[in-house]
């Protein structure tokens, strides 16, 4: 099974750049007018600006579990990107809220080291 996170957006050319800022490099692939980023052997976040879309602009809600959240920061930080502050939860795991220039949420999970 594969898993597409779609994040609509109003700019997809403002997008892709903030986008590569947050992932850390360009989209994987460009299909029609979505670029996409792979993130896992079949899971891929695909940013869109169609007009289809328009209503649900800044709507997305996505977490991803990674495993160096302080050096993710460090680089979004770099680019003049924000985030809410990091929160550790009774578990362990660290957690932020960072929102692109729409609104949608792109959330980093990092779990404690064993």
């Amino acid at each position: 099974m594969d898993l597409y996170s779609v994040l609509c957006v109003s700019d997809r050319t403002e997008a892709a750049q903030w986008c590569e800022a947050f992932f850390g490099r360009p989209p994987d692939e460009i299909i029609g007018e979505e670029y996409l980023w792979q993130l896992g052997e079949n899971a891929w976040v695909v940013v869109d600006d169609r007009d289809v879309r328009a209503e649900r602009v800044g709507g997305a809600v996505i977490t991803l579990g990674v495993t160096d959240l302080d050096g993710i920061l460090a680089r979004l930080a770099a680019h003049g990107i924000d985030h809410e502050p990091v929160e550790t939860y009774s578990n362990g795991v660290r957690h932020v809220v960072v929102l692109d220039p729409d609104g949608n949420s792109l959330s980093l999970a990092e779990p404690p080291t064993r």
